[in-house]
């Protein structure tokens, strides 16, 4: 079966039964679909521009607002995923339209660029729209019709600027000490909030792992948007759908950049199979926020253990 056939396309801003019905394929099969239809083309331009020119600038400006053990915003370049030591540098920030969250963000220096902040609110405020739309249409795959509650909070989710050089980002008078590069360019992993809506520009790279353990490629179509879901989702529909098990091959010819918003539920929030799709739940419930300090804990360095998965809430059969 051909890669837009596994990964099919929706139209967001009017889905019709033969979109949904591909979905729920896909979300059965892989977690993985694109958006259509959401008129965002003009800002998402904007954002491709802000972020291609923070990476290209001078690597002290990035240095100058590096994340630190007390603060994980800003620039890193030596994250882990699954031990290994990722092929990418990132920018991170949350929320900047709330004042008491935009006071933890770390933006670079004005005076170099001067349209990063402002272009990055603006994508910031319309993907959070767009991420709660899209949450809705999932849902609405399975029949629900009250979702309510079951979407991510703004206030709880994360922007990422992603570069994928050609070879390892950090100098090679910073790397004593430093864990392995591990064999992809970004090891395979889940996300853990409610959906991830991804950027990627025609580098290409990014593969799905499917049901039957095969892995996929997501090709770059221009002007949509990948949509993944994430471990929240699989939790609340019970399996039904699957959170989106996903890696990046290592760049051989070009750099790639990729932009993901990471939709998450506030951090108060209990995560349980919707009792409408759960008979007989798979899950036991759990804290947003205990499962999230696991999940991130070990981005940093190597604890000695993999990182916590929703599997560690399964109820026994």
């Amino acid at each position: 079966m051909a890669a837009h056939e596994l990964v099919p396309t929706i139209d967001i801003a009017d889905p019709t039964a033969a979109d949904l019905a591909a979905l729920d394929e896909a979300c059965r099969l892989h977690g993985f679909f694109l958006l259509t239809g959401h008129g965002l083309d003009e800002l998402i331009a904007a954002t491709w521009r802000e972020t291609e020119h923070f990476f290209s600038v001078g690597r002290s400006v990035r240095a100058a607002v590096g994340r630190d053990a007390e603060n994980p915003l800003g620039w890193f370049d030596r994250e882990l995923t699954k031990r290994r030591r990722d092929h990418k540098e990132v920018f991170d920030f949350i929320d900047p339209g709330v004042s008491d969250r935009d006071r933890h963000n770390r933006w670079p220096d004005p005076t170099v660029l001067a349209d990063f902040r402002p272009t990055m609110l603006a994508f910031f405020d319309a993907f959070s729209d767009l991420a709660e739309r899209t949450a809705a249409v999932v849902l609405g795959a399975l029949g629900l019709d009250d979702v309510d509650g079951f979407a991510g909070d703004r206030h709880n989710s994360t922007v990422r600027l992603n570069h994928y050089p050609l070879g390892d980002p950090v100098p090679g008078n910073e790397r004593e000490g430093l864990a392995d590069l591990g064999e992809t360019a970004l090891g395979y992993h889940t996300d853990p909030g409610v959906l991830t809506l991804l950027l990627q520009d025609d580098t290409g790279g990014l593969q799905a792992r499917t049901a039957d353990e095969a892995w996929i490629d997501v090709p770059p179509r221009p002007g949509t948007i990948v949509v993944n879901l994430a471990d929240a989702m699989q939790v609340w529909t019970n399996d039904r759908y699957r959170a989106a098990v996903h890696r990046v091959t290592t760049m051989t010819e070009r750099n790639r950049y990729s932009i993901p918003y990471f939709s998450n539920p506030s951090r108060s929030t209990s995560i349980a199979p919707i009792a409408a799709l759960a008979d007989q739940p798979r899950y036991r419930e759990f804290l947003w926020r205990d499962y999230m300090r696991a999940r991130t804990e070990d981005n940093y360095e190597d604890l000695g253990a993999d990182d916590a998965q929703i599997t560690d809430y399964l109820i026994p059969s």
